[in-house]
């Protein structure tokens, strides 16, 4: 078959004709052997469903029932969680209004580009499990292999935290029940729905994304109108205040200090964009669902983020003390900003509807963490980086014993119900607060080197169906905003917002991340013997997707054709 039998004609003919890569797509595959399976079997509901999959059992073999609806929701609201909802309060009092916008915004930019480049590279190679396989790929083995476990530790870690959030959140009702009821009860949704496999993990998402997308909205009208004077008689809005708070008590807080503190936030509230990805190697078409999924992440950043937080800084004062949500800000639904909005405006009821969205957010991301954790597990066992026993796959296309690992940490929220909890829980935060930025930097780092590799090998990037918006230039602006953000986190490790030095314990609270990523890195170089890949050792063609090309150059086509504002908006929101 020639180049041009396979891919189609190429807008812009090659110089040279690029020889034929060798495809591996096995899709079409595994959604078949589905179907071969009855419903009970398929979506997990008896005895049978639980037994190895008999077609090899790869990483290839896990479920393909995304649909492009659950890419698109996944992309807008998947990962809204405790680190937005309530972490925001703390960002307040530590930042003020102007550097909460301001830090969220950058970290917005990075998640922009990173987002984009992860979406160019899954298009081009559809990697099922985990894309730290990009590190191993286009980056280094070693650094795949910590990159791997990092993720995997990262969602370990947060599984406990949203338990907790949950436990804490049922209080602001009632605290006649022990948390540690709570938690169990929770616990044992989170499983329920890993039961359904794949397909449990994106109904859930897109129904929880859709009530948090909603929330947004209605809260958005309501501040609006607040910010406007247009609150009950008697409230704290019921006059026009404008951009008030920001001469008083002012625009920002704590100085330089306070300004860097907040980058840690805006991570840890923006941990799971990344997850579309992951997401995209187990629906039927990412081809086709994929880059619209990716786009979406444009709205999330402005409308969730930039616009609710802007809000956020116009209604709620930075020195109010109920921000500080008593011994951890994270857990304590009170400290949300969101929720205070409601009670300061004499809105009854909106503080416990807000609770409401607070919980279901908190649980999507407890069922995410499971999904993003025993996936990755899964690949890295199967690329030889982790024991053998987790590359069990069932007959329903679960990753089972993976799943069971990354559960299996569930029980540590009850740890936090202990005196000494506040600090477990701590040192926890201090494991999964900074992981998410490396993972983004390899992704950007990854898509870089493959740019680099692809031209060097003699490609063009019309080749390329679904191309990053900024281009290698995004990534780089991507990966320079994470050092920096790495480097504003260092520094207050070294000197905290209360003034004077960190000891040793408080540097490691703030940055424990790095050394334990030094420590996979130097595991994975060991267990590989394995170092930096040269750009001509880089393969770009194994493992390439099949593409339609006839449909992409005929969407090229009439894209040309179109005004400038049109591709524009084409190329960058739809």
């Amino acid at each position: 078959m020639s180049s041009s039998e396979e891919k189609g004609p190429l807008p812009v003919t090659p110089e040279k004709e690029v020889p034929p890569p060798q495809f591996t797509h096995g899709g079409d595959a595994i959604n078949q052997h589905r179907d071969q399976e009855d419903f009970w079997t398929r979506n997990g509901l008896n005895l049978k469903s639980f037994q190895r999959r008999g077609d090899g059992a790869s990483i290839d073999s896990l479920d393909r029932t995304m649909k492009a609806r659950h890419l698109h929701m996944i992309a807008i609201g998947g990962s809204i969680g405790a680190g937005f909802f309530v972490g925001s309060g703390k960002a307040l009092a530590t930042g003020g209004p102007a550097t909460l916008l301001i830090d969220f915004s950058i970290i917005g930019i990075m998640m922009f580009n990173t987002v984009y480049a992860l979406g160019e590279l899954a298009v081009m190679f559809p990697v099922s499990g985990g894309f730290y396989t990009y590190s191993t790929r286009f980056i280094d083995p070693s650094w795949g292999f910590a990159m791997g476990w990092n993720y995997v530790m990262q969602w370990s870690i947060v599984l406990p935290l949203e338990l907790t959030v949950c436990g804490i959140t049922i209080q602001y009702w009632t605290k006649d029940i022990n948390v540690a009821v709570w938690i169990t009860v929770f616990m044992f949704a989170i499983i329920i729905v890993n039961v359904f496999g794949t397909l449990g993990y994106a109904e859930e998402e897109f129904w929880s994304s859709v009530l948090k997308l909603g929330a947004t909205v209605v809260f958005m009208i309501i501040a609006v109108v607040l910010v406007c004077g247009g609150g009950p008689e008697g409230s704290a809005y019921d006059e026009y205040s404008g951009g008030k708070l920001w001469q008083d008590p002012g625009a920002f807080a704590n100085g330089f200090r306070g300004f860097c503190s907040v980058f840690v936030t805006a991570a840890f509230s923006f941990s799971g964009t990344e997850l579309v990805g992951l997401a995209a190697a187990e629906a039927r078409n990412p081809v086709r669902s994929l880059p619209g999924a990716i786009k979406q992440v444009f709205w999330r950043i402005t409308l969730f983020y930039i616009l609710g937080l802007t809000f956020i800084g116009l209604l709620v004062r930075h020195d109010d003390d109920r921000l500080l949500g008593g011994d951890n800000p994270y857990i304590n639904v009170d400290a949300s900003p969101f929720v205070l909005v409601g009670l300061d405006a004499n809105l009854h009821g909106y503080d416990s509807f807000m609770n409401v969205i607070i919980l279901v957010s908190v649980l999507s991301i407890g069922v995410s963490s499971v999904y993003g954790g025993s996936r990755t597990l899964t690949a890295l066992s199967q690329q030889g980086y982790a024991p053998k026993i987790f590359s069990y796959i069932d007959r329903s296309g679960r990753p089972l014993i993976s799943v069971l690992f990354v559960c299996a940490f569930g029980p540590l929220a009850y740890v936090n119900l202990s005196t000494s909890g506040v600090v477990v829980f701590d040192w926890l935060l201090a494991l999964s607060g900074l992981a998410a930025l490396f993972t983004w930097g390899s992704i950007c780092l990854a898509h870089i080197r493959f740019r680099k590799a692809w031209a060097r090998q003699g490609h063009t990037l019309d080749e390329i169906p679904f191309k990053a918006a900024g281009g290698v230039y995004g990534s780089y602006l991507g990966l320079i905003l994470v050092i920096l953000v790495l480097i504003a986190q260092l520094f207050v490790a070294i000197c905290p917002v209360g003034g004077g030095f960190n000891d040793v314990e408080g540097f490691f609270k703030s940055y424990l991340a790095l050394p334990v990523v030094i420590v996979f890195w130097i595991g994975g170089f060991v267990w590989k013997r394995t170092g930096w890949l040269r750009t001509d050792q880089i393969d770009v063609d194994t493992g390439r997707r099949e593409l339609p090309w006839d449909e992409i150059n005929e969407y090229r086509e009439r894209l040309a054709q179109m005004p400038a504002w049109k591709r524009v908006l084409h190329t960058v929101f739809v």
